[in-house]
């Protein structure tokens, strides 16, 4: 008869409800390969739904406090990993959140170990996703601001950045008062399309307080944006347009956008035809719809001056068909609407 296969990697899982809490009786022995083991097996078993309510829910989480200090680097990154798993479902990200581990956990973002950090990094990620951790995370972001200054690796930029933009949205206060925007704007012509798209994302939810748009105008970060409207990803030019719409909400805004000649690109971008759009997948029509929205916002902020009004009235065709195309989207037919509006509008 032949033999049972056992992986050394993994240590022996009991039957049905009793494997979580066996394995966690495991991260309990003092050896180390056996605490790797059973961190092992427990990543496997979370990535069933009931296993990973078992233990989220049978007060199983406040055991991984120590091992998130343990001396080991490879149980530090396991138990990350672990984490990581856990909080692909809400009721992990919950649960994390009502347990003591945040401390612990964001100091592994000096961990000595790569892998460590990099597992961290997507737990917080995961977390910011929600409003409630993004509060959490918000006396992190000036380490985080930090860190996004010192890391090289890709992956873990990307993180940052998107953890970043996650809080900002919720207050852009702590990210501004920490040089955010001098730092992402050093992003914003990274070779990654990754990290150009994260970075123009955080960069829109530092624009939206007064600080920000003053702080983008001043900072000389309109002409990368107006260059990144012709960027090869939607939605890099998305968010590029994003920040220019609510950058020229304020006078030097508009000004340095009118300077930089910016209505020619921003009404080809919304006069995008509509045949071409619907080519596109479901995806990829989203973030088109988001860069018409912003580049038609922007145009109505820009027609407030009377320069970009001019030029506007001369090409209020574009606008006019974007308006009365009867399949058009209602947003865009409305911000449609709103621009020609205010383009025509006499006193």
């Amino acid at each position: 008869m032949a033999g049972v296969l056992i992986d050394p990697t993994r240590a022996p899982v009991a039957f049905g409800r009793r494997a979580v809490p066996q394995l966690f009786e495991e991260l309990q022995r003092p050896e180390t390969g056996r605490r790797r083991r059973a961190l092992a097996s427990l990543c496997d078993l979370v990535h069933d739904p009931e296993r990973l309510y078992q233990t989220v829910n049978g007060g199983f989480l406040e055991q991984l406090k120590v091992l998130l200090t343990d001396e080991d680097p490879s149980l530090r990154a396991k138990t990350c990993d672990l984490l990581h798993l856990l909080t692909a479902h809400s009721v992990g990200r919950q649960a994390l959140l009502s347990s003591s581990l945040l401390p612990p956990l964001s100091q592994l973002l000096d961990d000595c170990s790569s892998s460590c950090r990099r597992n961290v990094h997507r737990v917080l990620n995961r977390l910011a996703q929600l409003p409630a951790g993004a509060d959490a995370l918000l006396t992190l972001v000036p380490k985080l601001m930090l860190k996004l200054r010192e890391e090289e690796e890709e992956e873990v930029q990307v993180l940052l950045l998107s953890t970043l933009s996650c809080c900002s949205r919720l207050d852009a206060l702590p990210a501004l008062a920490s040089d955010g925007i001098s730092l992402l704007q050093r992003k914003l012509s990274h070779r990654s399309t990754n990290i150009r798209r994260e970075a123009a994302a955080a960069m829109m939810a530092l624009s939206v307080p007064e600080d920000g748009k003053r702080q983008v105008c001043e900072e000389a970060i309109l002409p990368v944006l107006v260059d990144l409207l012709q960027d090869e990803d939607v939605e890099v030019q998305a968010n590029a347009a994003g920040v220019i719409m609510y950058t020229v909400v304020i006078t030097t805004g508009k000004q340095q956008c009118l300077d930089l000649d910016v209505v020619p690109v921003l009404l080809h971008l919304a006069s995008k035809k509509k045949e071409e759009e619907e080519e596109e997948d479901v995806e990829r029509r989203r973030r088109r719809k988001a860069l018409v929205m912003y580049s038609l916002r922007a145009l109505t902020a820009l027609a407030e001056a009377p320069d970009g009004r001019r030029l506007l009235l001369e090409q209020l065709p574009l606008l006019m068909e974007r308006s009365e195309a009867a399949e058009e989207d209602r947003d865009i037919r409305r911000a449609a609407l709103t621009a020609i509006r205010v383009v025509t509008w006499t006193p």
